[in-house]
């Protein structure tokens, strides 16, 4: 029999030049693999507990202890188990940790296992990951969504939402739709700079200028996708990623601080569907705060049946909160990001209710990333349809658009939801 040989973790850098944590995984048929785990900026207060050390090493950021954790407490856990059977690890586990969201472990030390051990097993078996990971199903390779203009946490501007983005919608092969959303890219660079704006990216590679409201940069954006040769809404189509819990004030209100305006949750709505009349947007990510359930249930009535709205700080990837949704018709997709909920096998029964009950799924990364691949393969595994993993710069987003390239090779005929995906 195959056992897990040997866990070993150790502090590494991500994007944004902050410690997390690698784990690398032996087994005992001489496969070794690793995994690096990501961290978020713009994070749901009921994520996982990500583990930092405090003190004054890193800023507090180091994740020396998340590291011991591995390498004691998950290490006598888990060595000597089959790596084969993912359930049994990820649950070992969450039993050795004891609590609902990882507080004693840390869910960087919890994924970082569960990533390696994941790929060591799918190695060891002489498979790639999304193959193991998603059997014979694995055939949908995801529309990305390619982060354009920074805003909000990610960005120091004066934009408050905090990510625009472009999807390839009017094409029939990822390869073919991640080439226009990138010379879409490129135009705009020249567009910004033309306009004496700053053309430095933000965390995700996305361009960081002062624009003067909300909307501004969806027209500016609209100039680029015309100036590539592309129509805006049959081929390229906007997503908004507004992130309203880090704009919502202590009385309940939104603050678009660029045009010096406070609204309600039924007036931010109202601006949504004004928005979305005049632009081509086809999905809006966390447009009112996590805690604004009665909001939610108001924008899911008004705009629910015409664009995709996405839970990412209202759901965490938690099965039980996107229970919660399911049962009150709030939102009617998801962001999937496997730490904020800790485990492989913990995302995997996200991502199955989800779609089980006609939710869209969006894999995701996090704005603190690594060269590590792991979310290209998941996407494909889980068939979510969709990922959202940055612009068209910096090699920790490019390492994963490579890595769906590969993909696409390796499948030949494979399904690309492209102009089905928002077709009505």
């Amino acid at each position: 029999m195959i056992f897990i040989d040997e866990i070993v973790a150790t502090e590494v850098m991500d994007s944004r030049g902050n410690p997390t944590v690698k784990v690398t995984v032996s087994l005992s048929d001489g496969t070794v693999e690793n995994a690096i785990v990501p961290s978020g900026a713009s994070t749901g207060k009921r994520e996982a507990l990500e583990l930092r050390d405090g003190g004054d090493r890193y800023m507090g950021k180091g994740v020396l202890q998340a590291c011991a954790n591995v390498n004691g407490t998950i290490y006598d856990a888990l060595v000597g188990l089959s790596p084969f059977n993912q359930a049994e690890i990820d649950l070992t586990m969450k039993e050795a940790d004891g609590t609902d969201n990882y507080g004693n472990l840390g869910a960087n030390a919890v994924l970082g296992v569960s990533m390696a051990v994941a790929r060591a097993a799918a190695k060891s078996m002489g498979m790639p990951l999304y193959r193991y990971l998603g059997g014979a199903n694995a055939v949908v390779m995801p529309v990305p969504m390619l982060n354009i203009i920074n805003g909000g946490e990610h960005a120091n501007n004066s934009v408050d939402f905090q990510e625009y983005m472009v999807m390839p919608v009017g094409f029939d092969r990822f390869s073919e739709g991640l080439r226009a959303i990138s010379e879409v890219y490129h135009h705009l660079k020249k567009i910004i700079d033309e306009m004496g704006e700053s053309t430095a990216v933000g965390d995700e590679g996305g361009f960081a200028p002062n624009l003067k409201s909300n909307e501004e940069p969806i027209q500016v954006i609209l100039q680029a996708i015309e100036a590539a040769g592309y129509k805006a809404g049959d081929q390229i189509a906007i997503a908004l990623d507004v992130a309203a819990s880090e704009i919502v004030n202590d009385a309940g209100k939104y603050v678009l601080s660029s045009e010096n305006r406070e609204l309600s949750s039924s007036e931010l709505i109202a601006y949504y569907a004004d928005m979305c009349e005049k632009y081509p947007i086809v999905s809006i990510e966390d447009g009112l705060s996590e805690d604004d359930w009665e909001g939610w249930k108001e924008l899911t009535e008004v705009l629910g049946d015409k664009i995709q709205l996405v839970g990412d700080d209202l759901f965490v990837t938690n099965v039980s909160i996107l229970a919660e949704g399911i049962e009150k018709d709030i939102a009617n997709s998801i962001l999937i990001k496997p730490n904020q909920i800790g485990t492989v096998s913990e995302t995997m029964q996200t991502v199955r209710l989800a779609q089980r009950n006609g939710y869209n799924c969006v894999m995701s990364h996090r704005s603190g990333e690594s060269e590590d691949t792991f979310i290209a393969d998941f996407a494909v595994a889980l068939n979510t349809g969709q990922i959202k993993t940055g612009s068209t710069a910096r090699s920790d987003r490019i390492a994963k658009y490579n890595r769906l390239l590969d993909i696409e090779a390796e499948l030949g005929q494979f399904e690309y939801l492209g102009t089905s995906l928002f077709s009505k």
